[in-house]
């Protein structure tokens, strides 16, 4: 099992879809768990590549700008990373080659966060890109260039009103501006990685079976330079 010690915010309920601003130099978390989930994505990079990571054409540019992001973000306020031009030496100590034309793979294997990147088409936005490793009821093949209305479909309390408040927000969003939001549910089982079909209802786990509370801090921000939106998860799983 990866655990980390603790959840470092509130976890009680808000009213969907519950967003908050934030300061961008909080954007990434490195926390105790971070040695064990980074092994766990080289892992399931190295296995089941296909159902974690998808990027089509268009997404590359961004892609290559939340990397840009990333390294500048962890150069700044993360003192366990050693970032160089050709690459980046992390807190584990891996050295990671800067890969201009996998961003990212690397990305994967140089933070715990989960990586979507949305892009306005129409009157929406599509998942054209995004690592997945850690995946909560659902499959990246089964939203991977879908609109936001299509991937959370399957969320009960997601209503037309509140499809309509999440598609202003990610119109809304301002670069520099970021805002993120969190949920948390009761697992019986620890695994990161859960994905599971729109077709295939989740189990719910009998009483005294839920010993862990699984809880994602979504961060939502807008890229100056292409104009897309990045979602990106931060996976806690801590014993109940």
């Amino acid at each position: 099992m990866i655990l980390q010690s603790h959840i470092p915010y509130d976890v009680s309920p808000r009213d969907l879809p519950g967003i908050s601003p934030f300061d961008p130099a909080a954007w990434l978390d490195v926390d105790d768990a971070y040695a064990a989930q980074m092994a766990e994505r080289i892992r399931l990079l190295e296995t089941r590549e296909d159902e974690v990571l998808q990027c089509a054409p268009e997404a590359l540019p961004p892609a290559r700008e939340v990397l840009d992001m990333v390294c500048e973000n962890l150069a700044a306020h993360h003192a366990g990373f050693c970032v160089g031009a050709g690459g980046v030496t992390t807190p584990d100590g891996r050295t990671v080659t800067r890969d201009a034309a996998r961003p990212l793979h690397m990305l994967a294997h140089l933070i715990q966060e989960d990586i979507c990147i949305l892009q306005k088409q129409g009157d929406e936005h599509i998942l054209t890109g995004a690592l997945l490793c850690f995946p909560a009821s659902w499959r990246l093949d089964e939203k991977f260039m879908r609109p936001l209305s299509h991937i959370h479909h399957t969320v009960d309390a997601y209503d037309t009103g509140i499809e309509k408040r999440v598609q202003r927000l990610f119109d809304g969003v301002q670069a520099g501006r970021p805002l993120w939001r969190f949920n948390a549910l009761r697992y019986a089982d620890a695994a990161l990685f859960q994905p599971r079909s729109i077709h295939d209802r989740r189990d719910q786990p009998k009483t005294g079976e839920e010993k862990f509370m699984r809880s994602e801090r979504q961060c939502i921000l807008r890229l100056p330079q292409s104009n897309a939106v990045v979602f990106s998860i931060h996976t806690y799983v801590v014993a109940v």
